[in-house]
């Protein structure tokens, strides 16, 4: 959530949803002393990737509503928002941003994971859909990793790995398919 603020911080300053590189660099860098321009060049990047901003050409676009978010006087973001985030903890972030409580979400998408055989990635963006929340640009990620791993041992939680499950039941190919299936339709 932070990631947002931060990325939101320049627009709602300026008034618009729309801004040069430059302007939003200075914002961040100078104007808040948050971090340093190749620091905020960096949070363009991460944020970039996902999706919070699109670039055009030497602009950004917020593709959020950037006067909807709301920034703390005393909000400093932390350094860690510079590292590019896994699939699953932008789907965490997405579903926390929807009023879910973390822990909540966790456990609900560790008990898919192991109910589906899947990747923790894949179990996300499934266990997001049926929540309504919105993650379609995470489907192509969830669904390499299905076909890429298959729902395999692989794909399964660090506890799973111990329990010395390795091989593919009929029931975990059966939800690997079913997994499969609502990725594809989350994808349409």
């Amino acid at each position: 959530m932070s990631l947002r603020v931060a990325a939101a911080a320049p627009f709602v300053q300026h008034g618009t949803n729309r801004l040069e590189e430059s302007e939003f660099v200075v914002a961040l860098s100078l104007d808040r002393d948050w971090f340093s321009p190749d620091q905020s060049k960096r949070l363009i990047d991460v944020a970039t990737k996902d999706g919070l901003l699109e670039p055009d050409g030497t602009e950004l676009v917020a593709t959020f509503d950037p006067s909807s978010i709301t920034i703390p006087e005393d909000f400093v973001p932390d350094e860690d928002i510079l590292t590019e985030r896994s699939a699953f903890e932008r789907v965490l972030d997405a579903l926390v941003a929807d009023g879910m409580a973390k822990h909540e979400a966790v456990g609900a998408i560790n008990a898919l994971q192991s109910d589906l055989a899947v990747t923790i990635e894949t179990a996300a963006v499934v266990y997001a859909r049926r929540e309504g929340v919105d993650v379609s640009d995470l489907v192509p990620t969830a669904r390499a990793e299905l076909v890429s791993d298959g729902g395999d041992a692989d794909s399964k939680s660090e506890s799973e790995h111990t329990s010395g499950a390795g091989t593919e039941t009929e029931t975990e190919a059966k939800a690997t398919s079913e997994a499969e299936a609502e990725v594809e339709a989350e994808e349409r």
